[in-house]
């Protein structure tokens, strides 16, 4: 049986239980909650919560994120997507529609009054490659520029800047930061300003890259954390999906998608 149809056995069975539904229902309601919260608002035993957020773990419904001493939880639709584009969908579309919903609560609540705090926003994908090549298309402006359509350019050493230029000849620059830690191959951590030429400055939010070899493959968790707004949020639960989808067609098929995913229209979204 190949990788591919095991984790989608897997994300059935996952689902078949009303119980881890009810889990995965809510984090979509409120993403990156630890053991202790997920317990508190089901009034369920820690030990059962974490066989059935094991299950889900190892479906590749939910994702751990190490803060501390904390292990918070959030929601990966990816799997959901996979069946949903095998067995429903009439023609292909891009892993973004996979957050539809998230981003549709997020523009919501930015339109609006009531102050709500931003949670943090994580994406995992797996990648037939080694943990260097995925390292090298993070990191190589060349090949950024090839699946993102920007090259990411800076020596990459911590407390170097980067740029994130584009490739249209104007050389213009739309997002800039620091470079906070470098583990080659398998962390980079780095701030996100995408406002570098705004009047008024903010703090700039933090993407992490975490790579995970195992074997054959990868794991590949972004987490991009303090973000200023909702519609910050909504912006990259669309474009972090697409960026990441080009990523791996590069790196399993040497080259990317036909058309750039996140020129596709909120009709096909």
């Amino acid at each position: 049986m190949s990788q591919e149809a095991e984790m989608m056995d897997a994300a059935f069975r996952a689902l078949a239980d009303p119980t881890r539904r009810l889990l995965l229902d809510r984090l979509r309601e409120r993403d990156g909650q630890t053991l202790g919260e997920l317990c508190e608002r089901l009034e369920m035993a820690r030990q059962s919560a974490t066989q059935h957020l094991d299950v889900l773990v190892a479906a590749g419904l939910v994702t751990v994120v190490r803060r501390g001493r904390q292990r918070l939880h959030y929601l990966n639709p990816v799997p959901i997507h996979e069946i949903e584009r095998r067995w429903i969908a009439e023609f292909d579309r891009p892993r973004l529609q996979a957050l539809s919903a998230i981003r549709n609560q997020a523009e919501e609540y930015a339109m609006t009054d009531t102050p709500a705090s931003v949670p943090d926003y994580v994406y995992v994908t797996y990648i037939r490659a080694s943990a260097e090549q995925v390292w090298r298309a993070l990191t190589d402006a060349d090949l950024t520029a090839r699946y993102w359509g920007h090259a990411n350019v800076s020596d990459w050493q911590p407390g170097s800047s980067w740029e994130h230029r584009r490739v249209d000849g104007s050389e213009k620059v739309d997002v800039v930061g620091r470079v906070l830690k470098a583990e080659p191959p398998t962390r980079l951590v780095i701030t996100f300003e995408d406002r570098p030429d705004a009047a008024t400055p903010r703090d700039p939010s933090v993407v992490e890259f975490l790579v995970e070899p195992h074997q054959d493959i990868v794991r590949l968790t972004v987490t991009h954390e303090n973000l200023p707004d909702r519609e910050m949020l909504a912006g990259i639960s669309r474009g972090w999906p697409a960026v990441l989808a080009n990523l791996k067609s590069l790196l399993e098929t040497g080259d990317v998608l036909p058309q750039a995913p996140w020129d596709m229209s909120p009709a096909h979204a």
